[in-house]
């Protein structure tokens, strides 16, 4: 299993950040798309590491176009050696109509018109295949050598989508790399809808489990004391509580016969008792979504639980010290 970690937003201390990162043993690197630019801290990370994947997690997609993402994922990866991947999402409506003013409909079938595009970009430039793309959602028919990039020794970028709902997570099977789970999911959320959906996918493009990873982050409660631990649980069982809120998580709920509680959950969001949320999350719940427990007992719970599920993890538990943390990461990744 490989563990990717966070990489701090702050610009003037993302190379620092990736470095240690790197001389840590972390696989990846990972870069959010908030309050800043997914893509410029990786740039940094690019030119002061040598091994460590770099990786969006994720970029939003629909916020821009399939060549400007085309550019910018070419870049990264022939700056970084060809270690960069796209991990994409799609975003709710209200942020892409309403924050990006950009066009919003069937997000499911306008991300795999998307990630197509992006492939038909750099099969033009790495392939010198005629571009020719045109679909219902993006068109790309003009590429001249002036826009042509000529550093093309690394290829494309791999592509992760981030996705939930089983058609979303098929198209991630159909068309990227790897897909990122969301952390609101339960093991029986993944078997019972998302593994199958990636198959789904993974045969219409005719390739196996084998060419496609599966990211997937999980909650973990653990803590060196009594007070950490409770701390750990409360600040859990919130986030939970505040992504059963969101309708489009609904049916993670319902596979676990937890449908009601997102209306409960829903009605509490507006009238803004979030702190009040989390106390719905009873330990029954919270045990499905998290792995709770002492934080050795709870490393091997997770790799019990999703060690032949996931490929990769950027799961944290609490550390005695340096030497545990070592330890801890020897542990999952082996």
């Amino acid at each position: 299993m490989k563990l990717d970690a966070g990489l701090t937003g702050d610009l003037k201390n993302a190379a620092a950040s990736a470095a240690k990162l790197e001389s840590r043993g972390y696989d990846g690197a990972l870069s959010i798309e908030t309050s800043h630019d997914p893509f410029f801290p990786l740039l940094y990370a690019a030119q002061n590491t040598s091994k460590i994947e770099l990786i969006t997690s994720i970029a939003v997609a629909f916020s821009r176009t399939p060549m400007l993402l085309a550019n910018i994922g070419h870049d990264l990866n022939s700056v970084s050696n060809g270690r960069f991947i796209m991990g994409l999402g799609s975003q709710i409506r209200p942020h892409i109509t309403k924050r990006f003013s950009m066009p919003w409909s069937e997000p499911a079938n306008r991300m795999r018109e998307f990630i197509t595009a992006m492939r038909a970009i750099w099969a033009c430039w790495h392939e010198g295949e005629p571009l020719d793309f045109r679909g219902e959602f993006y068109t790309h028919s003009l590429m001249t050598p002036m826009f042509t990039p000529q550093d093309t020794e690394f290829g494309a970028p791999q592509v992760f989508l981030a996705a939930v709902g089983p058609l979303m997570t098929q198209v991630a099977g159909e068309v990227a790399d790897g897909v990122i789970i969301h952390a609101f999911t339960t093991k029986k959320y993944m078997e019972e809808v998302t593994l199958p959906a990636i198959e789904k996918g993974l045969a219409k493009s005719g390739r196996d489990r084998s060419d496609f990873q599966i990211s997937y982050p999980g909650f973990i409660v653990t803590g060196n004391t009594a007070e950490e631990f409770a701390a750990n649980k409360t600040a859990v069982s919130k986030q939970i509580a505040f992504y059963g809120s969101t309708p489009a998580y609904r049916p993670v709920l319902e596979v676990q016969g937890w449908g009601d509680l997102q209306y409960e959950l829903n009605k509490m969001s507006k009238q803004g008792l979030w702190d009040e949320m989390g106390e719905l999350i009873t330990d029954d719940i919270l045990n499905e979504f998290a792995v709770v427990g002492e934080t050795d007992d709870a490393v091997a719970t997770f790799k019990s639980r999703f060690g032949g599920l996931v490929d990769r993890t950027t799961v944290s538990f609490a550390a005695r010290d340096e030497e545990h943390k070592q330890a801890i990461m020897e542990q999952l990744k082996n």
